[in-house]
């Protein structure tokens, strides 16, 4: 079943209509869905599709050729092109007077092993191509080279694309319709352990319950996703250990430069580094208050990937049990009771997400142009505050508290949010305050009749998403 990614298709199916050249340029972390959104698009369309190994040149010539020649001529020999040239001028010849389109998967590789392939398509697109009925499309995973070595400006293929997709993890609301026979509470805690990527919540068993899939996953030595974060970190980086040692210190609490450096044990330029490295990746996140500057001092690192959140925190640290098989004891003592206090984080994300549904954004009191979290000191009750949620335009501010809990939420909590917009000193303000699973009388009874404040559970999120 295909799910998602309707805007990323209704334009590819836009630009083909066209009928003249096109070059697409999809890329993502792994797993993400690029191929099956590309593959999708290429149903019942004439396509060489060719994926690109870690090989040889001469490899990776004579796979291509033999892809070209059993799409276009199914059933005859495949004989290997003598050179890239020749391979290319033999497409040449093919796209002038009908629609084809050339999908070249996992770019990166054959970039890698054929240095000049950048400056052939160059040359092609620039004197064949361009008015051709081609349409290019080149994908990859390594989201630093695409960015850089495809689409930055020192490539030769630069400016030459007529579209590009970054393919970023499902959100919460388009993860669900993936896991549809379970509850929404169990939605939530599926995102919240995959990180919302496709292929991990495909390996999601509808016919099992919830806990039986997260220890199959993640507390089986056969696990799909038990060595995930370490065949990611080995597929991409050169020294996973290093990398690995400062996730783990993210993981563990440490949040500012120098925190991680430390747990890490390596220097802060060194980390430094390799925060970036791993940001590129999407396994990192840089945060500031909403509010600050991107040189803030106030600059802390998150882990981005919820997967890898989810591991670090519940399966490294359990590994020997694990391997001495008894996984299912460890995830039903040490780490079920503790799914509520984890999916704390997870709940404000899908929060945020809620905030920028379509709907839900034509409907607010004011276009937001900006929002995320904020902390900073209270100098009134000299101590430091945290909001989950600060949306901001102009004069407008909104701020919002999420509560992952199973008892409804009291008023304690909106009077904290109240004083906490009392530090700020925009002229309109607006409360939000979401909730897992209700609200108390008096909280109810407080905000009746007061346009400025809202309270949204869970459930009338769900209810009134419109993607």
């Amino acid at each position: 079943m295909f799910v998602g990614r309707r805007r990323e298709l209704k334009k590819l199916d836009t630009m083909y209509a066209s009928n003249k050249f096109e070059f697409a340029v999809i890329y993502g972390r792994r797993r993400v869905g690029k191929t099956t959104l590309i593959n999708e698009f290429c149903r019942d369309k004439k396509t060489i599709f060719f994926v690109a190994s870690e090989a040889t040149p001469q490899e990776n010539l004579k796979q291509f050729s033999k892809v070209i020649f059993q799409t276009l001529l199914p059933g005859s020999p495949t004989p290997a092109f003598g050179s890239y040239e020749e391979l290319f001028s033999y497409i040449d010849g093919i796209c002038q007077d009908e629609r084809l389109i050339l999908v070249i998967d996992e770019f990166p590789y054959l970039a890698t092993s054929y240095k000049a392939v950048s400056s052939l398509l160059q040359a092609h697109i620039d004197h064949q191509w361009q008015t051709s009925k081609l349409f290019l499309i080149l994908c990859g995973s390594s989201m630093s080279f695409m960015e850089h070595q495809v689409l930055g400006y020192k490539s030769p293929l630069y400016g030459r694309r007529t579209v590009q997709f970054k393919i970023h993890p499902f959100t919460f609301f388009e993860s669900k319709d993936m896991c549809s026979s379970f509850t929404s509470e169990e939605q939530a805690i599926i995102y919240g352990i995959t990180g919302g990527i496709p292929e991990y919540i495909s390996r999601i068993q509808p016919h099992r319950s919830l806990d039986e899939n997260i220890i199959e996953l993640f507390f089986e030595e056969s696990g799909r996703l038990y060595e995930e974060p370490s065949n990611l970190l080995k597929q991409e980086l050169r020294d996973p250990s290093t990398y690995n040692s400062v996730i783990s210190a993210i993981a563990g609490g440490a949040s500012k430069m120098n925190e991680i450096a430390t747990k890490a044990g390596i220097e802060t330029g060194a980390a430094s580094n390799l925060l970036q490295s791993l940001i590129e990746l999407g396994i990192v996140r840089k945060e500031v208050p909403i509010t600050e500057k991107e040189t803030s001092r106030k600059t802390i690192y998150l882990l981005e990937d919820q997967m890898f959140r989810f591991w670090y925190r519940f399966v490294g640290p359990n590994i020997s049990s694990i391997v001495r098989g008894i996984g299912e004891a460890v995830y039903l003592k040490q780490v079920k009771p503790h799914l509520n206090h984890y999916m704390g984080l997870v709940f404000e994300e899908i929060c945020m997400q809620y905030l920028y549904l379509p709907r839900i954004i034509s409907e607010a009191p004011f276009l937001y142009s900006k929002a995320g979290r904020w902390w900073g000191n209270n100098p009134i009750e000299k101590r430091q505050e945290e909001i989950d949620i600060v949306a901001l335009n102009d004069d407008n501010i909104l701020f919002g508290e999420c509560k992952w809990q199973n008892a409804p939420v009291g008023m304690d909590v909106l009077k904290d949010l109240i004083k906490q917009g009392d530090l700020f000193h925009s002229e309109n303000k607006w409360f939000y305050v979401f909730s897992k699973d209700s609200f108390t009388e008096e909280c109810e009874k407080y905000v009746k009749n007061k346009s400025n404040f809202s309270l949204i559970t869970f459930q009338q999120m769900i209810e009134n998403k419109n993607l």
